[in-house]
């Protein structure tokens, strides 16, 4: 069975893993330059050496007993570690926490810079736009944000794409400081803190190399009220709000600049994935379960079940 996933991001990687395990050729799509989405670290050059920032996801948690088995699995190959500042069941990738979805993205065949605008169902099987190869797939799966899945979702199955576009995410200001020095803030994470949601000293995560930075995200209210705002201004707002935390101030960062998460946490409709036997497409992500990493890698096995189910 030939399948196309759209997104590869966990959902996407997870379900195409266990897809491979039962002999299925799977290709992946994402507009991405590399693996990481919202689990993206961003490495930079700084005046005191190379940073690295976690910009999305901050950290993870394990529950269900096949992710638990997963992360044992990651922790011996040293992809990920515990980090008790933010709670005793967090843990984070290392070196960063793209190292996971790195991981997975080596085990798949992903076309990386591949942005999909449309999936059309033909007599021979699907095709993925623009994909210029004209590769034929008997399963699509959309591995995307509901807001991103729902146009690809709705000449196929409206009942999905209703779905989708009644999960909407919120969005999330994300500021990132590098300093020649550490910062006077006594803990390696705030929360809930004025206008920022969380901040967290990244340099201090296990694995993590460079100079002092900070990763510091707006609550998902100001994000929304401020999502036009210019960089430079959303920079100045979260700089401002870091310094109050630090006895005596903060000195000038010697890096400074932000990303705007536009779909950053969704509500989760507890729903696993959705499946269309018939049509032969399907979808899976965090917004059909929980805002979680965890709930992303199992909503790709929940789907890849039910395509094996009905292979």
């Amino acid at each position: 069975m030939k399948v196309a996933i759209v997104g590869a991001g966990i959902a996407g990687l997870s379900c195409a893993v266990r897809l491979q395990q039962d002999g299925c050729a799977v290709t992946l799509f994402d507009k991405g330059r590399g693996a990481g989405g919202r689990m993206a670290t961003r490495r930079s050059d700084t005046p005191a050496g190379e940073t690295a920032f976690d910009h999305g996801a901050q950290y993870l948690t394990m529950r269900d007993p096949d992710f638990v088995a997963a992360m044992h699995a990651w922790k011996s190959s040293g992809i990920v570690a515990p980090w008790p500042a933010a709670g005793p069941d967090a843990w984070v990738g290392t070196p960063g926490m793209n190292a996971i979805v790195k991981h997975l993205a080596a085990q798949a065949d992903v076309r990386w810079n591949a942005r999909i605008t449309d999936v059309r169902r033909t007599a021979a099987g699907w095709l993925v736009d623009p994909d210029t190869t004209g590769a034929l797939f008997d399963t699509v799966v959309i591995a995307t944000p509901a807001e991103q899945a729902a146009p690809l979702l709705a000449p196929h199955d409206p009942a999905m794409a209703s779905e989708a576009l009644g999960c909407r995410s919120a969005p999330c200001w994300t500021a990132m400081f590098a300093f020649g020095a550490p910062l006077t803030i006594p803990h390696d994470v705030l929360k809930d803190a004025g206008i920022i949601g969380w901040a967290a000293r990244n340099s201090a995560k296990p694995g993590r190399q460079g100079p002092e930075s900070w990763v510091v995200q707006a609550t998902p209210d100001w994000s929304h009220e401020h999502l036009e705002q210019s960089v430079d201004t959303v920079v100045d707002r979260l700089q401002a709000a870091l310094a109050e935390h630090a006895v005596g101030g903060i000195p000038t960062p010697i890096l400074r600049t932000a990303h705007r998460w536009r779909y950053a946490k969704t509500a989760g409709l507890d729903l696993g994935s959705l499946w269309n036997a018939g049509e032969r497409i399907g979808a899976a992500g965090d917004w059909l379960l929980a805002p979680r990493i965890e709930s992303a890698w199992l909503s790709g096995r929940h789907l890849a079940e039910q395509i094996l189910a009905h292979s």
